[in-house]
């Protein structure tokens, strides 16, 4: 919207106060503080729930591949033909074999559900999720008949054991015997801890590798699954449906959106609730704005009678009441969108803050599953915010615009 010379001067003349509109300037005010408000959280929730999702995708898939070749009863026969079809099926990447299944673990009389996760000494030592999350030791250290194992950090808390000390692992399938089945116990040294930052892994997850697990849960040669990494884990369905065919009858397929469905269903729920709910606090400061400007061409009714006397258009006197507006909708969003970038760069310490004052744990990991605030933002959603801001802000001012733009000089002017 191109503007005069003199439109530009009136417009700028109206969004600063003037004598005895002062309560029109705090109305704008208000509006431009609430379409800031309304912008940074918008900017703030969503940045947070694209991160909590992206993390929680990337820790889960990277640890749980794209999807998983299960055996029938945990145990999965001939896996090496069925690992050998998964590489020859297009666009699957990498393909391990995996063993999982839940324990218990001691130290000093002190007992935790765990779950025991045979891999791969390769597959140790090059995943990314757990190469670059090793708070203590080296995965290096964790090599098959060494007796050493890598578990969670908050695995390790809970059983007061630290690095180089020694846990025993129950299984209570063991060998029979005339007085009837003995648990297996077999002691592991800790090899290296590592905080993946999902409560629910670094609580449980002892990690060793796959020829050790086989001889505590006595498999031979089986294994529990075999891992499948893909080029493109959106496209998964696509690609497992020929595997899923071929080992049918022998084991099932399972991908990353059934083993986890019910989470990413929660949050694209919680994500799009929360969009349409904080959309409100800009509805409300567009409100006000209809208000602020409704109020203003009533205190400016003689002014714009005496500039349509002067020769100002209707089209004129509309470009400058909607340019008033969209200006108070504009500084408040550009505002907003500073406001929620400060917040998203000091989130964390804002959280830890907030908890310090209240005494209370906001966000609590064995709840969250993430152990910290996570965020993500995208261009295109935060231009998306900003755009709505706008174009609400615009839609606010073409009534009063309008009422402006059509006021009739003649009766204004008749008594004067």
């Amino acid at each position: 919207m191109i503007l005069s010379r003199y439109e530009k001067m009136i417009a700028r003349r109206y969004l600063l106060p003037g004598k005895g509109e002062g309560f029109i300037f705090m109305v704008a005010s208000i509006s431009l503080i609430a379409v800031m408000l309304g912008v940074a959280a918008l900017i703030v929730v969503m940045s947070v729930m694209n991160g909590f999702r992206a993390e929680l995708f990337d820790k889960i898939v990277g640890l749980n591949g794209h999807a998983v070749v299960q055996g029938y009863g945990g145990r999965l026969d001939n896996w090496q033909d069925i690992a050998a079809q998964a590489r020859k099926t297009p666009g699957v990447t990498s393909v391990t074999p995996l063993i999982e299944q839940p324990l218990l673990a001691i130290y000093q009389g002190r007992a935790e559900a765990a779950l025991i996760r045979g891999m791969t000494e390769h597959d140790i030592r090059d995943n990314p999720s757990l190469k670059a999350k090793v708070v203590a030791g080296s995965l290096d250290a964790i090599r098959a008949g060494s007796g050493k194992v890598a578990i969670g950090s908050r695995l390790a808390e809970n059983l007061g054991a630290t690095l180089g000390q020694t846990i025993t692992v129950i299984n209570p399938s063991g060998r029979s015997t005339p007085f009837g089945t003995m648990p297996r116990q077999i002691p592991y040294e800790i090899g290296a801890i590592f905080e993946i930052g999902i409560y629910d892994y670094d609580k449980a997850f002892i990690i060793m590798p796959m020829q050790d697990a086989q001889t505590l849960l006595l498999l031979g040669d089986k294994v529990g699954m075999v891992e499948v990494q893909t080029s493109d884990p959106d496209r998964i369905g696509e690609f497992m449906a020929p595997l899923a065919k071929a080992v049918e009858g022998r084991a099932i397929v399972i991908d990353w959106r059934q083993m986890n469905s019910s989470l990413f269903e929660a949050l694209q729920v919680d994500r799009v609730v929360s969009f349409v709910i904080l959309s409100l606090i800009i509805l409300v400061a567009v409100f006000n704005i209809l208000s602020s400007l409704i109020m203003l061409v009533r205190a400016k009714t003689r002014d714009i009678a005496i500039l349509r006397t002067m020769g100002a258009t209707r089209s004129s006197l509309l470009r400058i009441f909607v340019t008033v507006g969209v200006a108070i909708g504009s500084l408040g969003m550009l505002a907003g969108l500073g406001l929620g970038f400060i917040i998203l760069y000091f989130r964390q310490g804002i959280l830890d803050g907030v908890q310090m004052l209240t005494g209370q744990q906001i966000w609590d990991p064995s709840i969250r599953f993430l152990t910290t605030l996570p965020s993500k933002p995208d261009p295109l959603e935060i231009g998306s915010i900003c755009l709505m801001a706008v174009g609400f802000s615009f839609l606010a001012t073409l009534y009063p615009a309008y009422k402006a733009a059509n006021t009739d000089p003649v009766q204004v002017l008749r008594y004067e």
